[in-house]
């Protein structure tokens, strides 16, 4: 019995470490999530099962620019993650076409939105959304092989008025 343990325990700290390690990358740096749905169509395809790299490291400042594809908790729901496009920066004015209406974005919000508008329930029925409801920015979609690219940053024209 000990001879065995002797010889599984390298093998257990082995995975003991690398877990933690790579539960801490996830955390910290980047981690790989999915997306599901239409709404930001065609940027993204829920229906191929597509997996996209989240880097982390742009939550700790707030680091975001517009145009930003990102993952963040619902603001109706914090157990569904969501996948949008970033429009809007606090301090920011945006032109919301659907009801001819301009806003400020108070600070400590943004304002998201799917690129599928027709299939997208986003800021445009909810409002701006905190940011403290950020789970990261999409970088690149790593799956499947035939779909792996870099995921470019869009802007609508002619909606935002920055200050």
């Amino acid at each position: 019995m000990a001879r065995a343990l002797a010889f599984a325990w390298p093998y257990a700290k082995f995975c003991i470490v690398g877990g933690l390690f790579g539960r801490t990358f996830a955390d910290w740096c980047a981690s790989v999530s999915s997306v599901d749905g239409e709404s930001m169509s065609p940027t993204l395809d829920g229906h191929q099962a597509e997996r996209m790299l989240v880097e982390k490291r742009c939550l700790y400042t707030y680091d975001f620019t517009r145009g930003d594809v990102v993952v963040l908790r619902s603001p109706r729901s914090h157990r569904e993650v969501l996948v949008k496009r970033l429009i809007a920066l606090p301090g920011d004015w945006i032109q919301v076409p659907e009801n001819q209406e301009i806003r400020q974005i108070p600070q400590g919000h943004c304002w998201v939105e799917g690129d599928n508008a027709a299939n997208s329930s986003d800021s445009r029925s909810y409002g701006p959304v905190p940011l403290g409801l950020m789970q990261g920015r999409v970088t690149h979609v790593v799956w499947p092989p035939q779909r792996i690219r870099r995921v470019d940053r869009n802007m609508p024209e002619g909606r935002i008025m920055s200050q």
